[in-house]
């Protein structure tokens, strides 16, 4: 039912018993419980803004179970932890080799850029010498966020009809044609701005120490959102209420006859 409703859908017990009548809020608290412990479900508050003191709660759910150390990871930082990939069996097949058309691939990226420039145009074929020449210009283009396409496009665009000197033409280019840097991207969640929450009791805490979701407390069953059940009363009150109830019965009765 969960992975059905829309983003932004209120996934409190009340809106979630209300909208499936047939359990009620014990029970779905209890199924948010198992969802929370499996890896499915975690609940994190979020500040509105950095300078603001709003904050605003949110459900995160998965399909696909998660530990606790990426929950961690994703509420700390916004991002998904990238999953570790299984280890492959050692076997006696020897790997392929590289494609042919695939110049010398123990270089560098921008080394192999400016070596793949002649084949891309034959006026900008540059030598071995030439591509070790301007190697540091070319990788500064792929620090600031070029792809090797974009490279190859902007040393290759409106060529002259003939280049006498490729090296000293693509220094050029590579100097005039040099993309801005990069913008300093800002934290995807800024220090201080989400706090993890225990799925039950909704009590915020840090992320480590929720495991499964569940603070220590509703781990071991200490807290229990059911309603108290009433107050016994001694048997002493219990006659004296009894006693004051006939009384009462019996001074109606004798108003009634008179």
């Amino acid at each position: 039912m969960i992975d059905r409703f829309p983003e932004g859908a209120a996934m409190d017990v009340k809106s979630l018993a209300a909208f499936n009548p047939l359990y009620g809020q014990q029970a779905v608290r209890t199924a948010l419980n198992n969802l929370s412990t499996a890896g499915h479900l975690r609940r994190v508050r979020e500040r509105v803004g950095a300078d603001r003191s709003q904050w605003v709660f949110r459900t995160y759910f998965s399909r696909t179970p998660r530990g606790d150390a990426w929950w961690n990871h994703f509420i700390a930082t916004g991002e998904a932890l990238a999953e570790e990939r299984p280890a492959e069996r050692s076997t006696d097949v020897q790997p392929p080799p590289p494609p042919a058309d695939d110049p010398e691939p123990h270089h560098s990226p921008a080394h192999r850029a400016l070596a793949g420039l002649g084949r891309a145009d034959h006026r900008l074929a540059l030598s071995a010498a030439d591509c070790a020449a301007l190697e540091p210009l070319a990788a500064e283009w792929l620090a600031r966020g070029a792809t090797a396409e974009l490279f190859r496009t902007a040393m290759t665009a409106g060529l002259p009809p003939e280049v006498h000197s490729p090296a000293a033409f693509t220094r050029r280019r590579l100097v005039d044609k040099l993309p801005p840097a990069r913008p300093v991207q800002p934290d995807a969640v800024p220090p201080g701005t989400r706090l993890a929450e225990c799925t039950d009791c909704r009590v915020p805490a840090r992320p480590p120490a929720l495991l499964g979701g569940l603070c220590r407390a509703c781990r071991a069953g200490g807290r229990s959102f059911a309603p108290p059940p009433p107050a016994r009363l001694p048997a002493t009150a219990v006659r004296r209420h009894a006693a004051r109830a006939r009384a009462a019965l019996k001074t109606g009765q004798n108003s009634c006859r008179s």
